[in-house]
């Protein structure tokens, strides 16, 4: 809790309560009330994130950088902020390198990504630009450059991402007072162009082009089984695999830190079992791990799966692993329930319909016949035109309405009915329709 205290003279001070629970105070000099209870209120905000070890408020953190000198080293002196000394030392490049190495939680991927990140950031701006220094305007004309190169929109939102995960850092270790790239859109979205049903006629031109045996269980993995390649591949184990149940489990280092998302059980589903046994006999004796290359990371499975598509005569399609693993589940769905699809997969119904699931040319194909069943569907329809029309419509000439009756019917009628050509045979009588009274 801060207050507003009067000095002689129109002097105000600004009297708080420290994070270690001393009283500290940052006095104003001449100053209204008015402006001495804003200070007051600014400054309960920045001892308040300071003892709960929470970011400080966008509100806040603008009025800090538009203060002037004079009260923003008060503040530093009664430990609120970092002096702008510090402040507009922090440079760029250094700033990043620290973050990453302090990152020991981090996965191998995450850190590529974020040095990634870092190298654009660097490329731009350059390793000796302040952090202080680099302003919203800013952020969005970095966005715009990384588009200019061609750069995909999803690739610049996950590069600004990272990027305001630094400057989110930064603000919480008080090295600056806003985040330049709040604001920019970061969530990755739906691509459906970059989307490719690799079917099964493809997949056995691929693995019949496949050089050795594990490269087929690399693939099939992937395209019958849908593991995250190359992190649960990597991570797969000949223990893990339960011969006698036809499961295995998957261990997912990218989930693994949301509680129960460690591991999940996967069919070895028929299309994956001769690969998975081709394998298995061909691995050393005691061999722990059911993929032995690229265990250092040194080989892009990637590009070498390009070369092995080409060679097989095919045109290497976009997200090659990813795509693979979309399809699977594509295909899974339409004989499972979607939440045991998922829970096979290792993602949510709402990641699937976003990023993984198709419409393929088949579902056209199956529509077109007439829904899921397409062969009763179409008896169905041969059936349809032999069927009893519908009653004709009151409106039709008499002519037109005999064509569509039976004609025997039609003849019976004919004889017993009585004509009505003679208009007088309708008409109302002259008394009217009322009953005649008495009077």
């Amino acid at each position: 809790m801060a207050s507003v205290i009067d000095d002689p003279n129109g002097r105000k001070r600004i009297q708080f309560v420290a994070a270690d629970g001393s009283r500290k105070t940052v006095r104003l000099g001449k100053a209204s009330r008015r402006d001495a209870e804003q200070v007051c209120r600014h400054v309960e905000a920045l001892a308040a994130a300071t003892i709960n070890g929470q970011p400080v408020s966008r509100e806040t953190s603008v009025w800090v950088s538009g203060i002037g000198d004079k009260l923003h080293d008060r503040l530093a002196r009664a430990g609120l902020v970092k002096g702008r000394a510090a402040i507009e030392g922090t440079k760029l490049g250094p700033f990043i390198d620290a973050y990453i190495a302090g990152r020991v939680d981090a996965k191998p991927r995450t850190i590529i990504n974020l040095k990634q990140a870092r190298k654009a950031l660097v490329d731009y701006f350059g390793e000796g630009k302040p952090l202080a220094a680099i302003t919203a305007g800013d952020a969005d004309a970095f966005r715009l450059a990384l588009l200019g190169k061609g750069l995909a929109d999803n690739t610049v939102r996950r590069i600004c991402g990272r990027a305001r995960q630094y400057f989110r850092a930064a603000i919480r270790r008080e090295l600056v007072h806003r985040n330049p790239f709040d604001g920019i859109k970061c969530a990755v979205g739906a691509n459906p162009d970059r989307l490719y049903f690799v079917s099964r006629e493809e997949a056995e031109k691929v693995l019949a082009a496949c050089p050795d045996a594990e490269w087929r269980l690399i693939f099939a993995l992937s395209r019958y089984a849908g593991l995250r390649c190359p992190s649960e591949h990597l991570a797969l184990r000949w223990g893990d695999v339960d011969w006698a149940n036809s499961r295995m489990t998957v261990r997912s280092p990218k989930t693994e830190h949301h509680e129960g998302k460690a591991s999940r059980l996967v069919p070895i589903f028929p299309e994956l079992l001769p690969h998975l046994r081709e394998a298995f006999e061909a691995a050393k004796p005691g061999s722990e791990y059911v993929i032995t290359r690229c265990r250092d990371g040194a080989v892009n499975l990637r590009t070498q799966l390009e070369r092995i598509i080409r060679r097989a005569g095919l045109q290497p399609w976009p997200k090659l692993f990813h795509n693979l693993r979309a399809t699977r589940e594509t295909e899974l769905a339409e004989t499972f329930p979607l939440h045991v699809v998922c829970a096979w997969i290792g993602n949510s119904s709402a990641i699937a319909a976003k990023h993984y699931l198709q419409v393929t040319d088949e579902h056209f194909e199956r529509a077109i016949a007439g829904g899921p069943d397409g062969e009763k569907a179409a008896q169905k329809a041969a059936q349809n035109p032999t069927q009893q029309p519908h009653a004709d419509g009151r409106n039709l000439p008499h002519d037109e309405a005999r064509k569509t009756k039976n004609p025997a019917i039609c003849g019976a009628f004919r004889e017993t009915a009585v004509g009505c050509g003679d208009p007088n045979n309708y008409l109302i009588p002259p008394r009217g329709v009322e009953p005649l009274s008495s009077g």
